[in-house]
């Protein structure tokens, strides 16, 4: 296959992640349509591609949204979904579900009905749960028998069987990444609903006006992969592994505790921090990342961007994004390689 030249359709491109996707695809000379409600995204994410684009309104939990948005697709890369922070994918709620459910099944229809050559699904970690009380390493026969945490999870197992099956049936090249923690510019930075890492980002920033407090008392263990990897991954996972078979999509290689991602958070910012911990508040999947291995093989490629480096760019994105003057610690930055 071929991206040059090619219509390609991202659902919730204006994301954190759709909007780095839609970058990297505009720089490989594709025809870039998204799609989006902006529920979750922002047309700010896409303003500096807006010229490159065209931008569909269409309600993905419609057939017929699915249907116009698939007008004239070669490929699809469907990210759009309802998700939130831990609060959100924690609570067993039909909101979680019935939408998701509902965009993933009229996607692959619609793009059954309109020729689409290659579909790639967004799925994610939030379908393992977790097996023992080690460092729970990931491999992707463990979504069998499925038993995910939340409704989240579970719109995520069903997007992958209808995946399955329209391959099976109807010769739709499907590919399926599990997406583990990714992290980097452009994430929400609202703390009632933020991510781990723009959580800590933002709290190092507004200390010591706003404490820096994490959930439980930091012992979990995560693997993190920078969006920009993410991206890599899931282009390549198109091209080289749309044969209805799901692997996992992460960086298995840099996993740290959430009171190491915290430390390393606060030596960046250059302050001097105290961190606080609510052992009241929910902390997850205690320990998980994801086993690389077949991911490796299938894709001829590793992440490359290391925890500090993204850390830093990040941070350096949610300062000025956040208004602040905060200054990265140069000495950290430079052991590491430097921002980019």
């Amino acid at each position: 296959m071929e991206l040059a030249d090619s219509t390609v359709l991202v659902t919730g491109g204006a994301g954190f992640i759709g909007s780095h996707l839609v970058d990297r695809l505009v720089e490989e000379g594709c025809d870039v349509v998204v799609a989006d409600d902006f529920s979750r995204g922002s047309l700010e994410h896409l303003e500096h591609v807006a010229d490159e684009i065209d931008l569909v309104p269409a309600d993905l939990t419609t057939r017929e949204g699915c249907i116009r948005a698939t007008e004239g697709v070669d490929y699809v890369f469907h990210l759009a979904a309802r998700v939130g922070g831990i609060h959100y994918i924690q609570r067993e709620n039909v909101g979680g579900l019935t939408p998701s459910v509902l965009m993933n099944q009229h996607m692959l229809e619609a793009s059954r009905i309109n020729g689409v050559d290659r579909f790639l699904f967004a799925s994610s970690a939030c379908i393992y749960r977790q097996q023992h009380d080690d460092l729970n390493r990931f491999t992707e026969d463990q979504a069998i028998p499925a038993d995910p945490h939340s409704t989240y999870g579970w719109a995520k197992v069903l997007g992958e069987v209808a995946c399955q099956a329209y391959h099976q049936d109807c010769d739709l090249d499907c590919a399926m990444v599990r997406i583990f923690n990714a992290y980097g510019p452009r994430e929400n930075l609202d703390l009632e609903s933020a991510h781990v890492i723009p959580s800590f980002i933002r709290k190092a920033i507004e200390y010591p006006e706003r404490e820096f407090e994490m959930f439980g008392d930091g012992s979990q263990e995560r693997g993190f992969i920078y969006v920009t990897d993410l991206v890599e991954g899931m282009i390549r996972a198109l091209e080289r592994k749309a044969d209805g078979e799901p692997i996992n999509l992460g960086n298995g290689e840099e996993v740290v505790s959430i009171k190491e991602l915290a430390e390393l958070v606060t030596e960046i910012s250059g302050k001097d921090i105290e961190i606080q911990h609510d052992m009241d508040a929910p902390e997850g999947t205690y320990k998980y990342a994801a086993d690389t291995t077949k991911m490796e093989a299938a894709l001829d490629w590793a992440p490359e961007v290391s925890l500090t480096e993204g850390l830093a760019e990040t941070y350096a994105w949610a300062a000025e994004e956040l208004g602040a003057e905060d200054e990265l610690d140069a000495d950290v930055v430079r052991a590491d390689g430097g921002a980019r």
